[in-house]
């Protein structure tokens, strides 16, 4: 991309900046640190036991020495990776609500890169349509965080179509280690199962499923004319035949049902967000229902 940015853009990235500082800052950072734990547990120090100390912390090596009880006390390695993948394919670039399902998801990717540089972790993102578009690499701080948001909201993809596999192959190759990887994306996409499962059984993979409501019912207006934004195909439609906006209807419930189904196959948790809402509360569902279940494991 290049380094010149428009300065329309730079004001976008400000606001964006703005807004999502201010969710961060009283919704979510409890919420992200106590669901994304460290990657481990760091000794600390040695200490009296006081009443409330669990046994199995004692260290019976000083407790012996010191001849009165002694725990051992650790801290969370808390230190993160977390890596937005974002499709910006043709049928992102679609929304009758207010905005496009892009726009909607450079705004929660914002607040989680906000949300991961506040608590000191690392954010990356690849941004991928039918190719791998634009990467960039994890690393910490704000400055970095609002390259990214630049990134999001500026960059214009060469491709139109959607290659959900390979980006998530590729991702695969390039993260070494453990991440939380948030998958940005309608899903609009085929031989999906099979990268999603090898890519979670080795990091946490969040799918954030994006929906405009209209992409669901077919109106009825007579004879209409549509066009793929992927493909660049045309098709003329008789949406005041029942039959068709019914079998329109059935395909569409059937391909959500189908996506659901695999994501709780591969054990993938989601967040659904929809043009004709927000951000904030998807995310604050998925927060608490994930800190539930782990309380309760």
């Amino acid at each position: 991309m290049s380094a010149s940015v428009p300065p329309e853009i730079l004001r976008q990235v400000k606001l964006l900046e703005l807004r999502t500082r201010g969710l961060v800052n009283s919704l979510f950072t409890g919420e992200y640190r106590s669901v994304f734990k460290g990657q481990g547990m760091e000794f600390s120090e040695v200490r009296e036991y006081q009443a409330g100390d669990e046994v199995r912390s004692i260290d019976w090596n000083v407790t012996a020495r010191m001849r009165k009880p002694y725990v051992k006390r650790y801290i969370e390695e808390r230190e993160l990776t977390v890596m937005l993948a974002v499709d910006l394919s043709g049928s992102e670039r679609f929304g009758t609500r207010g905005r496009f399902k892009s726009e909607l998801a450079s705004e929660l990717a914002a607040v989680l890169a906000m949300s991961a540089i506040r608590n000191n972790d690392r954010v990356g993102a690849l941004l991928f349509t039918d190719r791998i578009e634009h990467v960039v690499p994890p690393r910490k701080g704000r400055r970095h965080a609002l390259r990214l948001m630049r990134d999001l909201l500026a960059f214009e993809p060469a491709g139109r179509g959607t290659d959900l596999a390979a980006a998530l192959e590729y991702i695969q190759k390039m993260l070494a280690h453990k991440a939380i990887i948030f998958v940005v994306s309608d899903f609009q996409s085929s031989e999906l199962e099979q990268p999603l499962k090898l890519l979670a059984q080795r990091h946490d993979v969040v799918a954030v499923t994006v929906d405009d409501a209209t992409e669901q019912t077919l109106p009825d207006v007579g004879l209409a004319r549509f066009i793929d934004p992927e493909t660049g195909r045309t098709i003329d439609v008789n949406t005041s035949d029942a039959r068709v906006r019914a079998r329109f209807a059935e395909a569409v419930s059937e391909e959500l049902a189908n996506r659901r189904r695999l994501l709780r196959r591969l054990a993938i948790d989601e967040i659904p967000i929809h043009t004709d809402g927000g951000v904030v509360d998807p995310l604050i569902r998925f927060f608490r229902t994930r800190e539930t279940r782990t309380r309760h494991r």
